[in-house]
């Protein structure tokens, strides 16, 4: 984090009174006092739910001394429960309860301690699978019904208890605590207070999304009272910042008006720290009169005054500013713009120029305004801190059948907050086209920048995030990666996207605009931290005060320039101490200087990639056809059959293939050392298939929505699963006790548990696929952008460490082994299909993705 935010983020504590310091003496309210009568715990384990098939979990139920029956108790429910009913434990909510119910500080409350499920293995050998993230990270209303439906009436049987809101809480830590608030935001009809420690308000399965949508319910905010504690040095990793997203939920529950406490503590990812402030914690939501946490943003208006370099000098060569004709679009229909072209005095047509496009371009060409972009640049060409750069200044189009006004008819927001490739097409294909007729500029992309303050410094990011051939290097004042149109997803997007070649210039300032769309300073600092985490070429400038204008940034834009455009290989800071033991991020499985490699090309068409135990790849060319085996130690290519399959797999001994031949209604069998080709069974359409332990057949027939069994001794077919849209991809993990199934046609990817005999049951969607942006839907206002309906998740993979890779329209989606996404590769060709990927190599460890016509192989580091 930059030092000057940080120290802005303790002054902002300093104003709450919510700061609270770590405690010498532990809080009485935490021991066992003499005289206080003890509640009673009992303890059962839950494993009928249908909503999370298969799953068993522990749980205890906490009935104060103080209960009888006669009146309907409140309510407190915990996840990981039995963390927080530990009488030794961080929370100790028992001896808590005890003694603030024995002081009448909490009326009568009956606790449910409930943890999350875990997926016990039936074969020989296989492992238990934890649902914990699954159940708790995810968004949506199927923990909450859970717990309303399926498990509270099972644990407060014969208990009297409250049915009124605002007297029932829901608690939790970590991923416990964003699943807490997840319950009361779905149900505030039955939850009214929250007790969020630690809360994991990233991107673990989307949970960034909650400050905007919060903000929406300004009108009308939901009955529910939040409290939230996390510690200053909470986590940065994969998933996001954990104090950054605490404090901008914070800002959001503030700005429309809910009742909610913000403590930060000393201290990071540990319940010790919330613990100790716990039993003020509980007095605080329980309390009618309990004032809320108030962090009050504060605009100021320093005197101004323009930087040296953007002044006019003395004996410095001016270059000029040519005026265009108005530009009708053909990307954004209905709208015309004016536009202009910044020469330095010293391009020379035979030289190849550097390119600068900036958005809201009248206001950044202005020389009397605050950018005065054609003076600094005069300058600081002049002085080598820039190379000879033409400057494209662009206005936003407005309607061209109304006349021009301020601010009116204009399509700006739309074309800059919406994310992307449309606005980088209108420069690809219109603009650059139209300027590269009268200028030479390089085709170098490391020489190409975009810039703009505000929405314009959003869409200037989009545009190279979306084209990094074109665009590599990027300014950012003010910038809007908040929920104009969606943008407050880039901080989650950069954590779990393979790192991109663009140096990111930002600014931005405490007093920036807050509203319903979000809080601009929050959101550019989770946007620093997500780059910086990334190890992304990466510089923030910060200022108290301020506000949403062009002052701090334009006083900074010649040092911008100069850092932005400064002649410097950039070697990436890589720090991942805060990636916790379970979390798998793309920075320590890619290998630093390593990419994809070409390892076959000119295919009819390539698919059914596998691999043997020696770590010999196959793979068919479809339509040869031909399978093909590339020899793992020196890469020899032997062709094994000339038969055209979508799925091949070894059976258990490693002595045949199976084959998928959909075309044919068949499945066969390959002898590895004869060729000599069998059917196993007939009368089916595979997809792709996997083979289980005890040797079973498992295939998709994607066009019956159905995964199949197949016995090869017999040849006997009966349907496995039933429902999803389109399985395709189908893999099992390393002990063949889970079957991942991959669907063409939706937007998750499935798992289940194989038995004897493979037998498949508890089903769930426990893998979120990223969608691609859907460029023809409407890209609405204060809402997500469009995405399209299906991920077309194909073939997929499973290393050595258990995570998953899935093949998908925008690339390689990785996840870890609890299911959770840990980042996407994209596709080395965005116009070929991708349609399945491999890990062989003599260690596994390299992966191969069958990718149109061609294969290509990319070493990772796979261990853990």
């Amino acid at each position: 984090m930059h030092r000057s935010v940080f120290c802005w983020i303790l002054a902002c504590l300093a104003l709450a009174p919510a700061l609270t310091p770590a405690l010498a003496e532990e809080h009485p309210d935490r021991v066992v006092q003499p005289g206080v009568p003890k509640g009673k715990l009992t303890s059962g384990t839950f494993t009928d739910s249908k909503l999370f098939p298969g799953t068993v979990r522990d749980y205890q139920v906490y009935v104060p001394a103080q209960y009888d029956g006669s009146q309907s108790a409140s309510l407190l429910v915990c996840m990981d429960g039995l963390g927080f009913a530990s009488a030794k434990g961080a929370y100790r909510v028992p001896t808590i309860l005890d003694n603030l119910i024995h002081k009448k500080e909490l009326p009568v409350t009956i606790a449910v301690f409930v943890n999350p499920g875990k997926i016990p293995a039936t074969i020989p050998g296989g492992q238990t699978l934890s649902n914990r993230s699954y159940e708790y990270d995810s968004l949506g209303d199927r923990y909450a019904t859970f717990l309303i439906d399926e498990f509270l009436p099972v644990a407060l049987k014969d208990l009297k208890v409250t049915t009124d809101p605002a007297q029932r809480a829901v608690c939790g830590g970590s991923s416990g605590g964003i699943c807490a608030f997840t319950v009361a935001w779905e149900r505030p009809d039955q939850f009214g207070k929250v007790l969020s420690n630690i809360g994991s308000y990233t991107n673990i399965r989307g949970g960034w999304a909650y400050p905007g949508l919060i903000r929406q319910t300004k009108d009308n905010p939901k009955p529910i009272k939040v409290y939230l504690q996390d510690g200053v040095d909470d986590l940065s990793n994969l998933h996001g910042s954990w104090p950054l997203g605490n404090h901008d939920m914070a800002a959001a529950l503030q700005f429309a008006g809910y009742p909610y406490k913000l403590v930060f503590t000393e201290g990071g990812h540990s319940g010790k720290w919330a613990g100790e402030v716990l039993p003020e914690a509980l007095k605080w939501l329980w309390d009618e009169n309990a004032e809320s946490t108030n962090v009050p943003i504060v605009n100021t208006k320093p005197k101004w005054e323009p930087h040296p370099d953007a002044v006019v000098q003395e004996g410095v060569p001016q270059g000029t500013v040519h005026q265009m004709e108005p530009w009708e679009s053909k990307i954004f229909p209905g709208t015309i713009r004016d536009w202009s072209i910044y020469v330095p005095a010293q391009y020379k047509a035979d030289q190849p120029a550097a390119l600068m496009v900036f958005q809201d371009g009248e206001r950044m060409r202005d020389v009397k305004g605050r950018w005065r972009v054609p003076t600094v640049y005069d300058n600081l060409i002049a002085r080598g801190d820039m190379p000879p750069t033409i400057a494209i200044f662009i206005n936003p189009g407005q309607d061209k059948t109304k006349e021009p006004r301020r601010g009116k008819f204009s399509n700006r927001g739309y074309e800059y907050d919406s994310l992307g490739d449309r606005y980088v097409r209108f420069l690809t294909e219109e603009i650059l086209p139209e300027v590269r007729k009268q200028y030479n500029i390089t085709d170098d992309p490391n020489l190409h920048a975009i810039g703009g303050s505000s929405s314009g410094a959003i869409c200037a990011f989009t545009s190279a995030w979306e084209r990094p051939d074109v665009f590599r290097k990027v300014y950012s004042s003010v910038g809007s990666f908040t929920n104009l149109r969606g943008g407050n997803i880039y901080p989650a997007l950069v954590r779990k996207t393979e790192p991109k070649p663009i140096r990111v210039y930002m600014a931005d300032t405490s007093g920036d605009v807050d509203n319903a769309f979000g809080s601009w300073p929050w959101a550019n600092q989770r946007m620093s931290s997500a780059l910086k985490y990334m190890g992304y070429d990466h510089r923030f400038d910060w200022a108290e005060g301020y506000a949403h204008n062009s002052d701090f940034g334009g006083a900074r834009f010649p040092e911008a320039m100069k850092w932005l455009w400064r002649d410097e290989t950039h070697v990436p800071q890589i720090n991942t101490k805060d990636d916790l033991r379970s979390d798998y991020t793309l920075l320590t499985l890619l290998v630093p200087g390593e990419d994809w490699e070409l390892v076959a090309e000119d295919l009819g068409f390539a698919d059914a990639l596998c691999a043997d135990d020696a770590g010999n790849l196959y793979y068919c060319d479809m339509k040869a056809p031909a399978i093909v085996r590339i020899n793992a130690a020196d890469g020899s290519k032997t062709e094994i059959a000339k038969e055209s399959v979508s799925g091949l797999e070894f059976s258990p001994d490693q002595t045949v293939l199976y084959g998928c031949q959909g075309s044919k209604n068949r499945v066969i069998s390959i002898n590895v050392k004869s060729g000599e080709i069998k059917t196993v069974a007939e009368g089916v359409k595979p997809n792709d298939l996997a083979v289980t332990k005890d040797g079973f057949i498992l295939i998709t027939e994607t066009g019956a929505h159905q995964v199949t069994r197949i016995d090869p001794k017999t040849g006997e077919v009966t349907p496995a699963d039933v429902g999803i849209a389109k399985p395709n991809g189908i893999a099992l993990t390393n002990d063949r006790g889970t079957l991942a199934v991959s669907d063409y046609g939706g937007d998750h990817t499935w798992t289940f548990r194989v038995n004897p005999g493979g037998v498949l049951d508890a089903k769930q969607s426990t893998m979120p696929m990223r969608l691609p942006i859907d460029p023809q839907g409407e890209f609405r206002f204060n809402q997500p952008p469009p995405y399209v309906a299906a991920a077309k998740g194909d073939g997929m993979a499973i290393d050595k460490a258990g995570r998953y890779y899935v093949t998908s329209a925008l690339g390689v989606q990785v996840f870890d082994p609890t299911c959770r996404p840990c980042g996407v590769l994209p596709k080395v060709d965005p116009d070929q299909p991708l349609t399945t990927c491999m890990l062989a190599g003599e260690d596994h460890s390299t992966l191969f993705i069958a990718h149109g016509k061609n294969i290509y192989r990319r070493k990772l580091s796979i261990e853990k």
